[in-house]
């Protein structure tokens, strides 16, 4: 596992902003902090159950945000975070535009796509 931090675009409509976001290889989801999201009138679709690594399972709310870095963007799913929930930026976000965390360099590039 590796953690890296970039600053990536998020917008909703005509409303955007930078995020300092930590980049993890272990995290799955995407975590928007409140200020960020609320700022962006992002509405909840539906409220989902996550494990976290120790087990806890907690229910947060998601959306749907573009999500922009290095010139690639695309919409993806976030969690909406509560007070105290760090921006974080998972896999699946980092995939959706065909990126991936290089964990020797720790650098976001552009990852192999295969049809298979």
């Amino acid at each position: 596992m590796g953690l890296v931090k970039i600053t990536g675009k998020v917008g909703k409509g005509k409303k955007a902003t930078e995020v300092d976001f930590f980049v993890d290889s272990g995290t799955t989801f995407t975590v928007l902090p409140e200020d960020v999201w609320k700022k962006l009138n992002l509405k909840p679709l539906e409220k989902l159950k996550f494990t976290l690594a120790d087990s806890t399972i907690i229910s947060r709310q998601i959306s749907e945000v573009w999500l922009e870095y290095g010139g690639r963007g695309r919409t993806v799913q976030v969690i909406l975070g509560e007070p105290k929930d760090e921006a974080l930026l998972g896999v699946l976000a980092l995939g959706a535009p065909g990126l991936v965390l290089n964990p020797f360099t720790r650098e976001l590039m552009p990852m192999k796509l295969m049809l298979a």
